[in-house]
């Protein structure tokens, strides 16, 4: 059985891509490894930050929406993004680093049965470190010139919360649509994983009724699952048509192909490949330094940088 090997990155909106690029790089010490746009609309910044090499598994990307609105929080949401960090006293360095920045953050606590600390970026979107527990993380490459020491960096992607009004209808389409497992499930709560035991690809659903999102800065647009190769994409997608879904298709973004589909309650999935990755353009050493297009927009890179802002490092 074709498997979601995890997480592959996660998606938001920001108003300032120089505000975010400075809190994502000098705060939490990631390396910002592309600077791209949206290829649908290619006057919109589309930033990666990640590991080295921005292993999928690792990377947080941001679209850059000057004039995007606040936020209106609701249900049928990404509510939570987690993020790995090695161990109980990296979580003690985290809250001195967020303090010593003025960052907002909770208490140390318990959060899908990992040690956690709960904090916010600049724009409101929650976020909250979870000690591994010495799961090992083969894909995460430490950023040597990191501001953060490397037993306490960032290793990627850990639990994904969502909020939905129909918990029964989600946790089925993870189970039969992306053979998720369920490791715990309530009548409020169901804790789903992409391979049993695996927390790169583990999502926590909650039940909430109300009104739904209304996407703005520091809201997630969407999650993406990761799979190996073209063969896998093919398999999911031909799985969601079979299960009633409309799917856009698989689209080729020259950094790795995907594809997207809209679930009955507005959330945004996409399912994408591993490869070819941010080194198809770019050494190692000069990943995320300039603007990288893919072939399709080259031709009109004049008309894009002019519309533009500089991002201030």
């Amino acid at each position: 059985m074709t498997s979601i090997l995890g997480h592959h990155h996660v998606s938001m909106y920001t108003k300032d891509a120089s505000e975010t690029n400075r809190f994502y790089k000098k705060v939490l010490g990631l390396r910002r490894v592309k600077v791209s746009v949206n290829q649908e609309n290619p006057t919109m910044y589309h930033l990666f930050y990640g590991d080295t090499v921005g292993s999928p598994g690792t990377e947080l990307t941001f679209f850059e929406m000057p004039k995007v609105g606040s936020t209106h929080k609701g249900t049928n949401a990404y509510s939570r993004i987690g993020l790995l960090v090695p161990t109980i006293d990296s979580l003690h360095y985290w809250k001195n680093r967020l303090d010593e920045y003025h960052i907002k953050h909770g208490q140390l606590t318990r959060y899908a049965g990992r040690d956690a600390l709960h904090f916010e970026d600049l724009e409101g979107l929650s976020f909250v470190l979870q000690v591994s527990n010495g799961d090992q993380l083969p894909f995460w490459k430490p950023w040597k010139k990191s501001p953060v020491p490397a037993e306490h960096q960032i290793l990627g992607l850990g639990t994904m919360e969502l909020t939905v009004s129909d918990l029964k209808r989600m946790t089925q389409t993870l189970v039969n649509v992306f053979n998720f497992k369920v490791r715990n499930q309530t009548s409020e709560e169901v804790l789903c994983q992409s391979i049993e035991g695996d927390v790169f690809g583990e999502i926590l659903l909650k039940k909430q009724d109300g009104p739904s999102i209304r996407l703005g800065r520091g809201s997630v647009h969407h999650l993406a699952f990761r799979v190996q190769s073209d063969d896998d994409l093919m398999y999911f997608e031909q799985k969601l048509i079979d299960y009633g879904l409309t799917t856009t298709g698989i689209v080729d973004r020259y950094y790795f192909k995907s594809l997207y589909y809209t679930d009955p309650s507005g959330i945004v999935f996409e399912v994408a490949t591993d490869g070819p990755g941010f080194t198809i353009d770019s050494t190692i050493e000069e990943l995320g330094k300039g603007l990288d297009l893919p072939p399709s927009l080259e031709n009109k890179r004049e008309d894009i940088e002019s519309r533009l802002r500089p991002i201030v490092e």
